[in-house]
């Protein structure tokens, strides 16, 4: 067994977990009272999460055996897949805060956007892995993967859910970039992205997200209104000061706080742990995001360089855009802190990810070994004809 495991990378092994396990913590602080104000046990939504976080284990355990290679042969069925959950979702899904964007499955809900971040990863891996050699034809290796990503990106718009949207075209921006297309195709895709964010915003402009850039950088100006939340998230930040009040100690967990235990919990991280709880979990991630990049940096197989740059990307822009919407630094998104907030679409999808990536360490760190046995050894001398000096003379032994 230990032969199996000790190839790999326990950072990404342990480090995740150890994550996952601290959210479920917090998440239990976060909404107790929530859960008690719904007519549930305080325990309600730690429960959930508890189930989800079964099925994730199995999942990560899984595809951390599982070679990553496959993923590459099943990019077709895996992209298609997520976008025909995408359209169904729209005719379909349970509506939610103006957005229809999940599936009831029993008790428990599934988010196809959250899956389409993953599928969008590997499909683009796939394709410009395959696409090296002609990569510097702009019409035939690098426009027709776009097409497909604007067409999923569009269906996430519809939702609407611009928070996931956005992570998702950061990702690709990540991808598309590290596949190595040249600057002058760099610079037309821009041009294209900022053509067709400036036709959709007509359409994408409304009050409601005109209210959110208001409450992000005017939260002062309307603080029973678009500027509640943020104003709330920060009196949770500056009272936890530099240790905070203590776990499960959180006034602003008690109905002033809204979202406590899903987009706003490190608001109540900050406000029960402190400054130093904040820094502890951000470099958790952060550690996770610079592990998987040293990992794709190793990697000499280019889908599988390209799939670890995907998935430490979307982690590390998922983390910032959590963060940028508490502190007020970007509007409020409705995005959760990976492995951290409440939600078992993301918790699954983060830890399948994690099982990838770590599967790529795990033959990264095979194929280093096999290249060093087989690199050529120095020559041992013979002991038996070794020449050696006695006393100042020159003696054969």
């Amino acid at each position: 067994m230990l032969d199996k495991i000790k190839d790999y990378d326990y950072t990404l092994m342990i480090t995740p977990l150890l994550l996952t396990g601290f959210g479920m913590v917090m998440v239990y602080s976060a909404s107790m009272v929530v859960a008690v104000v719904d007519g549930n046990a305080s325990n309600y939504y730690l429960i959930r999460q508890l189930i989800f976080f079964a099925i994730s284990f199995i999942a990560f355990a899984a595809c951390c055996f599982l070679p990553y290679q496959i993923y590459q042969r099943l990019m077709k069925v895996v992209i298609l897949s997520c976008i025909v959950l995408l359209i169904s979702v729209l005719f379909f899904g349970n509506a939610a805060n103006n957005a229809r964007s999940w599936f009831a499955i029993g008790p428990l809900s599934m988010q196809p956007a959250e899956f389409a971040k993953l599928g969008l990863i590997i499909y683009l891996a796939a394709i410009y892995s395959k696409k090296q050699s002609y990569l510097n034809e702009f019409k035939k290796g690098v426009l027709p993967p776009l097409i497909l990503t604007i067409i999923l990106l569009g269906l996430i718009v519809l939702q609407p859910d611009i928070g996931t949207a956005a992570i998702i075209f950061l990702m690709a921006c990540s991808v598309i970039f590290a596949s190595g297309i040249k600057w002058k195709h760099l610079t037309i895709l821009v041009l294209i992205g900022i053509g067709l964010v400036i036709l959709a915003a007509p359409n994408m402009i409304t009050e409601e997200r005109l209210s959110r850039f208001t409450g992000a950088y005017q939260p002062f100006e309307s603080p029973d209104l678009n500027g509640y939340q943020l104003i709330q998230s920060y009196v949770a930040i500056g009272v936890g000061g530099l240790t905070g009040e203590g776990l499960g100690q959180s006034v602003q967990k008690l109905g002033f706080l809204d979202e406590a235990h899903t987009d706003f919990i490190m608001a109540v991280i900050a406000e029960e742990l402190g400054f130093l709880g904040v820094v502890i979990v951000i470099g958790l991630l952060a550690t996770i995001v610079i592990r998987g990049l040293y990992i794709a940096k190793k990697c000499k197989d280019s889908f599988g360089s390209l799939l670890a740059i995907g998935i430490s990307s979307m982690v590390g822009i998922q983390t910032f855009i959590n963060l940028g919407a508490i502190s007020g630094i970007l509007p409020i998104t409705g995005v959760p802190l990976p492995f951290v907030s409440y939600g078992g679409s993301s918790m699954l999808i983060m830890l399948i990810s994690m099982g990838i990536l770590n599967n790529i360490a795990k033959q990264v760190n095979q194929q280093e070994q096999d290249r060093e046995e087989l690199a050529p050894k120095p020559a041992m001398h013979n002991q038996n004809s070794t020449n050696m000096y006695r006393g100042g003379k020159r003696w054969q032994s």
